[in-house]
């Protein structure tokens, strides 16, 4: 009884310290990322905000700016959401699951290209806020 008792307050104890590392995660801020398609570089920069509880943001790309972000989302140091990619004529829904480390971010990005899914790696790291 008493090992069992030790290991409910041991997980217990994992739990909180979880949660308090969740509190620390804070995605807020412009990141500059970076992404392989195929054999090109592709850059991008996404910017997070704080909308009252919520969170907001807007994804940029060399040839498209300023498309809003839906349905971000930060869970278990886990920032996910959607942005609409335009190519050409075609129009992509692309979601994206990051890990929140610090100043960086790694993850993937997933688009449905034709009945096809494909998935990429993506990283980036937040840039300095200016001193006023």
């Amino acid at each position: 009884m008493k090992t069992i008792l030790l290991a409910a307050m041991a997980l217990g104890f994992c739990g909180v310290a979880v949660a308090a590392d969740d509190d620390k995660v804070d995605p807020v801020g412009k990141w500059k990322c970076e992404y392989k398609i195929g054999d090109q570089q592709r850059t991008s920069e996404l910017t997070i905000k704080k909308d009252g509880d919520n969170l907001v943001g807007t994804m940029n790309w060399p040839d498209q700016k300023d498309v809003k972000l839906e349905d971000v989302k930060l869970k278990d140091g886990e920032l996910t959401f959607s942005a609409e990619r335009k190519v050409m004529d075609n129009t992509f829904a692309v979601t994206y699951k990051f890990k929140v480390d610090g100043d960086k971010i790694k993850g993937k990005g997933s688009v449905d290209a034709g009945g096809e899914k494909r998935e990429f790696d993506i990283e980036g790291k937040r840039e300095k806020k200016e001193k006023q």
